[in-house]
């Protein structure tokens, strides 16, 4: 019976891992094409490939988080467009999601759950509640931990989430000959479509590493507030 729990653990936890990314860190997958010039002095300027978004308070906002990257690097950014070495067009967006189901050995029953009442933790025939961790606090029944907005909460076992699926996408030009030194593209999972939290997420992703090499599509986990990212 103690294997049988073990397992079943072990199941939901692999199949939460990829879409939280909360207490685990925030897994992303990230493609780059580079012949990045190395820091020599170049500056930078951040526009909107969407050039609807151009003087967006949003886009600012996000764009100050790439230029902050950029600046990590050893780039400097520069006052205008047309003082800048590399001009470094960004987009970013989150799909309208879709729902996707799965069995869940830990919800309550009615007809009696095989770990106990209601599993594991507190169970009830009006929900479970799991706990989650993010850099935002910690709680219960946050829209970013797996299996809300769960349909089925009368005991049959399946949780429903919706998956959001968000982007990042880099291109960064030399302003001279608009001769193109990097282009990048972040991926990611999750069950919330809150760009607040998606865009940081992506924007460090993307940076980690960087440039990488050329051609190379990795996985990348950026981990929680607090905890340092391995070396290598």
């Amino acid at each position: 019976m103690r294997k049988m729990k073990l397992a079943a653990l072990a199941m939901l936890g692999a199949a939460t891992l990829g879409l939280t990314g909360c207490a685990t860190g925030f897994p992303a997958q990230v493609s780059r094409f580079q012949m990045m010039p190395a820091p020599a002095g170049q500056t930078f300027f951040v526009v909107p490939m969407d050039h609807r978004l151009n003087g967006s308070l949003e886009f600012q906002r996000y764009g100050a988080v790439v230029a902050q990257a950029m600046q990590a690097q050893g780039y400097r950014p520069a006052a205008t467009p047309q003082s800048a070495t590399l001009i470094v067009n960004m987009g970013y967006g989150v799909d309208g999601g879709t729902v996707e189901y799965q069995s869940d050995p830990f919800a309550y029953s009615r007809f009696g759950s095989p770990f106990g009442y209601g599993g594991f933790g507190y169970g009830s025939r009006f929900g479970y509640y799991r706990p989650y961790y993010s850099r935002f606090g910690y709680g219960y029944r946050d829209p970013f931990y797996y299996g809300w907005d769960d349909p089925f909460w009368g005991g049959s076992g399946i949780t429903s989430t919706i998956v959001y699926k968000s982007n990042l996408d880099l291109d960064i030009r030399r302003r001279g000959d608009n001769q193109s030194v990097f282009e990048g593209h972040a991926r990611a999972r999750s069950s919330s479509d809150d760009l607040n939290r998606l865009v940081p997420n992506l924007v460090e992703a993307m940076f980690t590493g960087f440039p990488g090499r050329n051609g190379e599509t990795v996985k990348i986990t950026v981990p929680p507030p607090g905890r340092v990212p391995p070396r290598g």
